[in-house]
């Protein structure tokens, strides 16, 4: 997904790291964090959880960082030669969209507050 065939760019626990930023819901519908039964309003990690990341997401950062390297690349020509540099960076963040069109869908859960009485957000 990253075109990275060896360890000289991103080492397997760099590419690790990039992949946890990306946990999912497991597929019995276990979340990779709950919250904490000894400390109230903490989150922990959730021991029933089976390890599941959205890899397509990673891989989007990955080209998106791939493609930062790239930008100062610039097209010129020299003694009837045309080196376009810049479509390095073109394909790089192609292939970053590519990937972020692709990655899992979340879902945001919003929990409504009532406002209080006399407050001045209120409309009336």
């Amino acid at each position: 997904m990253t075109a990275e065939p060896t360890e000289e760019t991103y080492s397997d626990a760099a590419l690790a790291t990039m992949i946890e930023t990306y946990p999912l819901v497991d597929a019995r519908g276990e979340e990779p964090l709950i919250e904490s039964e000894t400390t109230p309003g903490t989150l922990e990690a959730n021991p029933d959880w089976v390890a599941t990341y959205d890899l397509a997401a990673a891989a989007a950062d990955i080209w998106a960082e791939k493609a930062g390297a790239l930008a100062a690349d610039y097209d010129y020509q020299a003694d009837g030669g045309r080196f376009d540099r810049s479509q390095a960076y073109e394909q790089a963040m192609k292939q970053s969209r590519f990937y972020r069109a692709r990655r899992s869908p979340s879902t945001v859960t919003l929990v409504p507050v009532p406002l209080q009485q006399g407050s001045e957000d209120i409309e009336e």
